[in-house]
C-alpha cells in the first residue's frame, strides 16, 4: 500500500471513536440542539433508577469511508475498529437520561485496521493519541426509548449525545437497535457527519480519485444492568 492510499484511507479513521443513519444537514443540527435544551440535565445519583454498563464481550466501535482509488472499477470501504470501550447509560424513574453519569469513552491505542503502516499514521499524525488518547460520547437524551424497558424483546430508538473527537465537540444522533433479555442488553447503534463538522480535512490526493463527504461509525454494544 502506497503512502498516499495509507493517508487517505486514515483520515477516516480520525472519526473512529465511537459510537442517525439520516445524512446531516444545518436543519438537523438545529433540531438537536432545540433536543438537548428542552432536556433538563439530570447529573444526580441520587436520580438513577436503572443503569446500564458495557461489558467486554461483544464490544466493538467502528468507522466506515466510502472510496474509489485509482485503477478500481468499484467503490470499497476503509474500516477501522476497537474494542477498547467503556461506557454507562443511566435513567431516572420517568426513563430520561442522567445526565453527568451517562457516556462512551474510546481508547484510541486500540484501533486497528488491516494495515498496521495506516494505524500507526492514525494514532501519531491524525489523532495525536499523545495529546488526545480518548473520545467521549456523553449522553445527553433518548427518543422514542420505552418506559419501563420490556423485559425481553427488540426495542428500537434515538440516543443523543455530545460526540468529541480531537477536541471538537458537536451533537450527534444515533440510530440504536436494542435486544433486551432480562438484565442483558446487546445491539447496535450508527451514526453519520461530515468531515467538515469535525473539522477533518477530506483527502485530495493523485491515487484516490473521490472520497464520500460522509463518515459512518458503528457501535455494537453489550451491556449489563447493575444496580444503581
Amino acid at each position: 500500500m502506497t503512502n498516499a492510499r495509507i493517508a487517505s484511507l486514515a483520515v477516516g479513521a480520525a472519526v473512529a471513536g465511537v459510537l442517525s443513519l439520516t445524512p446531516w444537514s444545518p436543519r438537523a443540527t438545529s433540531e438537536l440542539h432545540v433536543a438537548h435544551a428542552a432536556e433538563p440535565a439530570r447529573a444526580s445519583l441520587q436520580d438513577i433508577a436503572v443503569k446500564y454498563v458495557t461489558v467486554a464481550a461483544g464490544t466493538k466501535a467502528r468507522y466506515r469511508v466510502r472510496e474509489r482509488l485509482l485503477g478500481r472499477e468499484l467503490d470499497n470501504d476503509a474500516v477501522g475498529e476497537t474494542s477498547a470501550i467503556t461506557g454507562t447509560i443511566a435513567l431516572d424513574k420517568s426513563g430520561a437520561v442522567v445526565r453527568g453519569a451517562s457516556s462512551f469513552d474510546v481508547t484510541l491505542a486500540g484501533l486497528t485496521s488491516d494495515e498496521t503502516r495506516r494505524d500507526n499514521y492514525v494514532r501519531t499524525r491524525l489523532l495525536v493519541t499523545d495529546s488526545f488518547p480518548t473520545t467521549r460520547l456523553a449522553v445527553t437524551g433518548v427518543r422514542g426509548l420505552p418506559s419501563p424497558l420490556p423485559t425481553s424483546g427488540r426495542v428500537q430508538f434515538q440516543l443523543l449525545g455530545d460526540l468529541t473527537i480531537k477536541g471538537v465537540t458537536r451533537p450527534s444522533t444515533w440510530n440504536v437497535t436494542a435486544n433486551v433479555a432480562g438484565d442483558q442488553l446487546t445491539g447496535t447503534a450508527a451514526t453519520l457527519f461530515t468531515f467538515a463538522e469535525y473539522q477533518l480535512t477530506q483527502p485530495r490526493v493523485r491515487v484516490v480519485l473521490s472520497v464520500n463527504d460522509t463518515i459512518r461509525l458503528e457501535y455494537d454494544f453489550a451491556m449489563k444492568k447493575q444496580a444503581p
